[in-house]
């Protein structure tokens, strides 16, 4: 139980770290950010969006709270790493960091359950 405790906060502190720092970047409009969003033809309203929807699913993930929120965010940041992966990969650009990212979502995904079942 201990184990999976571990592995279940490590992973989800990964992905929430990770989508606070990228929510951080998309709210503040990161130059470098703005013009690949522009690259692959998204709108600029896009960034606010994604950047709000971060932060939230990423304080969602780690604040002990109503868990069907958490589900939602989980689902959530399912599509927008499925979508990064998507969109790299029909940019040519590196695809990599996302797919990480999903496969540490699915971990504490997972063990979230396990957890919780314990």
């Amino acid at each position: 139980m201990r184990r999976d405790k571990v592995i279940y906060w490590t992973a989800t502190g990964l992905v929430s770290a990770g989508m606070l720092m990228s929510a951080f970047m998309y709210l503040t409009r990161n130059a470098q950010l703005m013009q690949s969003f522009k690259y692959a033809g998204y709108p600029e309203y896009f960034v606010t969006l994604l950047g709000i929807a971060k932060l939230l699913g990423a304080v969602a993930l780690v604040v002990p709270i109503w868990s069907k929120l958490k589900e939602w965010a989980y689902a959530g940041f399912a599509f927008t790493f499925i979508g990064a992966i998507w969109t790299h990969v029909a940019t040519s650009t590196p695809w990599m960091a996302p797919l990480i990212a999903l496969v540490l979502l699915t971990v504490s995904y997972w063990y979230h359950g396990r957890v919780k079942a314990a």
